[in-house]
C-alpha cells in the first residue's frame, strides 16, 4: 500500500514513458480489474476547446438535480487530485493512494502510460463510489484515447481546430476523424462543429454508425439576449429556456452551456433535470485558469473594484487562460479586446515548444504593453530566448526574460499600476505554476 506522496509519485514517473495511443493496453487492464467501467452510465466530451467548460457545467447541473456525479478531467493545475471529483469534492488523498496501489499491484511487470493509468483509476473510484454517471472528458482525439473503452449515454464533441499535430495529423479533416472516434453506433451525438471540413467528416462518420447528430446553430441554439442574459432553444422547443446567466467569462462560454444543456436534453429520460437546477449549475460554474479573473493586494485576495476605480495603488489585477493552441488564443484576444477594461497590459507568457507558437505568440503580443516571456517547469517548454526571438523586431523592445514564473511574476507585479491588467497565459503548465504561486492549491 502506497501513501499518496509514494503514489502520485509513482504516477508522475510514467511521464517518462512516451505518449501511448490506442486501447488494447487500456482494455486489458481494464479486464484484469473487473471491468469497473461496464456497470457506469457515462456522458463522454471530446473536443479542441471547451472540454473542461462543457464538463464542468454538466457537472455542476447534474449534481444540484440530486445525482451523484463523478468528473474526470485533464490536465491539473498544480494537483493530480485536480483531474477526479465527485460533486464538490476531490478525490481524498487516501482513496488516490488506494486505488493507486491496486492498480500498481495489478499491473506486476506491465507498462501503461501516465494518461491510461490516472483513467482507469478514474473508473476503479467511480464504481466503487457508485456514481450515477460519470463525465469523462477526451485525454487527445478520441478515437484511440483510453477514454474510448467505454459506451455513453450521449457524445459531446465540442468543436475542432488544429492542435497536437504530431498525433491527430496535419489537416483539419484528419484531426476531426480522430476527435470522430468516440461516435458510438446508435449513441447520440451534440457538437458545436464549424461549417468546415470537420463537420463532413464527423457527420459521415454519425452517419455511418447510425448516430444521431445535433448540432449547435441547427437543432438547437444559445441566442444572445440583454444585458449579459442568454436563450437556450432546445431540440424540442419544449427544452427552451430564457434569461439564462453565465457565470464563465468569454463570449464563446454561452455555446459551451448550450452544448451542455442539448447533452442534458438527449439524455433526459434517463436523467432529468428541472429548469431552476439549470439556472442555478450555470451561475455556479467555475473553471479554474481559464480566463480566470481576480485581483490581490499585498498578495491576499480582494473584491475587484469597479471598472476605472482608483485609489488602491497595491491593486493588480490578473487574468489567467490556459489557451495554448491557435484557436484559444484567438478567443483569449477576443475577450482581451471586448470583455476587460485596462489601462495597460502585462503579458506573461510561456508555452510548449511542440506547440505553433508563431501563431499563438504573435496573435497575443499586438495587445501588450510589455512581455514577460519565462519556462514552466516542462522537457517539451520552449525557452524565453526561443520565444523573444519568435517576435516581430518591431516589438522586441516590450519583452524581457525570466528564468522562473516567480521572479515572472514579480517582475510583473513592479511593472503594474492598479489599473493595469497582468495576463498569465500561453500554457497550463504556466497557469498552473502561476496559479499556485498567486492562490494557492486549487484542490483543498
Amino acid at each position: 500500500m502506497m501513501n499518496y506522496q509514494e503514489a502520485w509519485g509513482f504516477l508522475d514517473n510514467l511521464q517518462f514513458f512516451k505518449i501511448k495511443l490506442g486501447l488494447e493496453s487500456m482494455s486489458q487492464f481494464l479486464d484484469s480489474v473487473g471491468n469497473p467501467h461496464r456497470g457506469l452510465r457515462f456522458v463522454h466530451v471530446a473536443g479542441t476547446n471547451g472540454k473542461g467548460s462543457v464538463s464542468t457545467t454538466l457537472r455542476e447541473i447534474l449534481t444540484r438535480s440530486g445525482y451523484k456525479v463523478g468528473l474526470y478531467t485533464s490536465p491539473h493545475l498544480s494537483c493530480v487530485r485536480e483531474r477526479f471529483r465527485i460533486d464538490e469534492r476531490f478525490i481524498s488523498e487516501e482513496a488516490f493512494a488506494r486505488q493507486a496501489s491496486v492498480i500498481r499491484k495489478v499491473l506486476g511487470k506491465r507498462q501503461i502510460t501516465y494518461f491510461e493509468f490516472a483513467t482507469a483509476l478514474a473508473l476503479l473510484w467511480f464504481a466503487e463510489e457508485q456514481v450515477d454517471v460519470a463525465i469523462l472528458e477526451v485525454g487527445m482525439g478520441g478515437r484511440l484515447d483510453a477514454t474510448n473503452v467505454i459506451t455513453p449515454l450521449v457524445s459531446v464533441i465540442t468543436n475542432v481546430s488544429m492542435d497536437h499535430e504530431q498525433y491527430l495529423g496535419n489537416t483539419l479533416a484528419a484531426v476531426a476523424l480522430e476527435k470522430a472516434g468516440v461516435v458510438k453506433p446508435g449513441v447520440p451525438v451534440v457538437a458545436g462543429l464549424a461549417p468546415d471540413d470537420s463537420l463532413a467528416v464527423v457527420a459521415q462518420v454519425c452517419e455511418e454508425r447510425k448516430a444521431p447528430l445535433f448540432l449547435l446553430g441547427r437543432e438547437f441554439d444559445a441566442v444572445r439576449g440583454p444585458e449579459g442574459s442568454w436563450e437556450y432553444r432546445g431540440i424540442d422547443p419544449s427544452h427552451s429556456l430564457g434569461n439564462l446567466q453565465c457565470r464563465l467569462k468569454g463570449g464563446y462560454q454561452i455555446g459551451n452551456a448550450a452544448l451542455a444543456l442539448a447533452a442534458l436534453e438527449a439524455i433526459s429520460e434517463t436523467l432529468p433535470v428541472e429548469g431552476e437546477a439549470i439556472r442555478q449549475g450555470l451561475l455556479s460554474v467555475t473553471w479554474p485558469g481559464r480566463l480566470e479573473y481576480f485581483c490581490l493586494a499585498d498578495g491576499k485576495s480582494v473584491e475587484c473594484p469597479a471598472e476605472g476605480a482608483t485609489g488602491q495603488p497595491k491593486l493588480r489585477r490578473y487574468l489567467l487562460d490556459g489557451a495554448h493552441n491557435p484557436a484559444g488564443v484567438e478567443s483569449l484576444r477576443d475577450a482581451l479586446v471586448s470583455e476587460f477594461g485596462y489601462d495597460h497590459l502585462i503579458l506573461v507568457w510561456g508555452c510548449m515548444g511542440d506547440k505553433d507558437v508563431s501563431a499563438t505568440l504573435t496573435t497575443i503580443a499586438p495587445l501588450a504593453e510589455r512581455i514577460i516571456f519565462t519556462r514552466p517547469e516542462s522537457e517539451r517548454s520552449a525557452t524565453p530566448e526561443q520565444l523573444a526571438a519568435i517576435l516581430p523586431e518591431e516589438q522586441r523592445n516590450k519583452a524581457q526574460s525570466t528564468a522562473t514564473v516567480k521572479e515572472a511574476l514579480t517582475l510583473a507585479v513592479d511593472m503594474a499600476q492598479s489599473g493595469d491588467l497582468i495576463c498569465v497565459a500561453g500554457s497550463l503548465y504556466l497557469v498552473g505554476a502561476a496559479r499556485k504561486i498567486l492562490l494557492g492549491e486549487v484542490a483543498p
